[in-house]
Order: structure tokens, then sequence, then C-alpha cells
């Protein structure tokens, strides 16, 4: 039985994470999209303007810092303290962008007919 391949598992586990961060990327522009197009009539405007292009800045944050950390090595012992905090803040930045969502879903960004 081989021993396990951290760095493999690290590198799968930020392609999965990334993969989410795309899923919700694309709907946060559908919905950035949808309040704009819908003007400043609709309710929450501004509020929601403003959350779901602060989401979409941490999603790239948090992409570039899931790359960095998938980049580098973890069996090097003077990296894993590094990957530990970059893990950490990896994590909270992705529990910001969750939170945010929550918001962003209960003021309501979806279109509605007219």
């Amino acid at each position: 039985m081989s021993s396990l391949n951290f760095n493999h598992y690290a590198t799968i586990k930020s392609m999965a994470e990334g993969m989410l961060d795309a899923a919700l990327l694309m709907s946060n522009a559908t919905q950035l999209f949808t309040v704009i197009d819908q003007g400043p009539k609709f309710n929450y405007y501004i509020a929601l303007i403003v959350l779901i292009c602060f989401s979409l800045t941490l999603q790239v944050v948090i992409f570039l810092l899931l790359v960095f950390i998938a980049k580098t090595d973890v069996n090097e012992v003077d990296n894993q303290k590094k990957l530990n905090l970059w893990n950490k803040i990896a994590i909270f930045l992705v529990g910001a962008t969750l939170l945010m969502n929550v918001f962003i879903t209960a003021l309501g960004a979806q279109k509605r007919d007219s």
C-alpha cells in the first residue's frame, strides 16, 4: 500500500473548491446582470450591487489564494506553517462569501415579472 501524497490531495481539494467558486461566480454575475437590468427602481438596488460586487471580488481573491496554495509543496516543512495560515484565511473568506450570498439571496436578486 502506497502512502498518501499530500500534494496530490491538496491540489485535488483546491481544484474542487475552485470549481465550486466558479459556479458561485457565474451565479453572482447573473444576479448582478438581473439587478442592473431591472434598474434603480428595484428594491435594495444599491445594497445588492455592492454585495454582489464585493462577493465577486472575494471570489477572485479566494481563487488566486487557492491556486497559490495548490502550487506550494506541502511536504516541505518550511511551507507547512504558511500553508496552514493561508488555508485558514481561505476558509474565512469562503465563509464571508457564503454569508454575503445568503444576504444577496434574502434581498431578492432574482428577475421579477413586470
